[in-house]
């Protein structure tokens, strides 16, 4: 298992201020500003902050995470979800299932960053929507060593296929939005 998977507490994950840092409804808007979309695919779904913002919205929700206890934290607060253990390398979902998938703090977590991007280009159809910590050391969040550059990543995206690489720098955050290579996809 990878060292920099979270192994903390599910509160800590749900702490309001940590919760404010994240800026989940702006977050949730920019990643389906544009497109029409009815399942979205939560990528290290966590405690189910995300799933749980987007589902508010009415969109059908799974979600993925390596950790079994984060699987069961989920179930709690997206009841209906189709939730699922497994690695962000390996999506246990058909090609083109869902309209976006979201990797929301994960992608610096991911054993093979590209592969992960990959499998999440794979199970999307419209979109893939990237949220990581800025690129500088900070009192809360991974050292500096485990986060992405945002350059880092628009390289990481080229390689796994994507077309484009859209940065988009928040308050406390960076959103990637990733364009999928065909343009029938789009």
């Amino acid at each position: 298992m990878n060292e920099r998977t979270f192994h903390g507490d599910i509160e800590r994950l749900r702490d309001p201020k940590r919760v404010a840092l994240l800026e989940v409804e702006r977050v949730v808007a920019l990643a389906l500003e544009e497109i029409e979309a009815k399942r979205v695919l939560d990528v290290g779904v966590g405690s189910g902050i995300f799933a749980q913002a987007f589902a508010a919205r009415g969109l059908a929700i799974a979600g993925v995470d390596a950790n079994p206890e984060m699987i069961t934290a989920s179930r709690e607060y997206v009841p209906g979800a189709d939730l699922r253990q497994a690695p962000a390398e390996v999506l246990p979902f058909p090609d083109r299932a869902f309209d976006l998938v979201f990797l929301g703090l994960v992608l610096h977590e991911a054993d093979d960053a590209v592969k992960a991007l990959s499998e999440a280009r794979r199970v999307a159809q419209k979109r893939v929507a990237v949220l990581e910590w800025p690129y500088l050391e900070e009192e809360g969040g991974p050292p500096l060593a485990h986060r992405l550059a945002p350059e880092r990543v628009v390289a990481l995206a080229r390689e796994a296929g994507f077309a484009g690489c859209e940065t988009l720098p928040l308050a406390h955050m960076v959103l990637f939005r990733l364009a999928l290579s065909s343009p029938d996809r789009m």
